[in-house]
């Protein structure tokens, strides 16, 4: 991840790969089942793994060309 945000969390490689994973292969926006789920596999705070995600979506959606913040398009 190159965004100052993200680097700014300070997270382990292997809590960065549980979180990448997740985005890629489960959900960009996980339910709260979800998200307390990855926050335990990860060893942080749901907040702390919200925050990673929301984010991580805003990153997402910049590569994408899209606006950083949700609108009218759903991603």
């Amino acid at each position: 991840m190159s965004s100052k945000a993200m680097e700014c969390m300070m997270l382990a490689e292997e809590q960065t790969k549980v979180l990448e994973d997740s985005f890629t292969k489960v959900t960009r926006h996980p339910d709260g089942t979800t998200l307390m789920l990855i926050a335990a596999e990860c060893g942080l705070s749901e907040e702390d793994t919200q925050k990673w995600f929301k984010l991580r979506n805003a990153q997402w959606r910049k590569a994408e060309g899209l606006p950083s913040e949700l609108g009218s398009v759903l991603d």
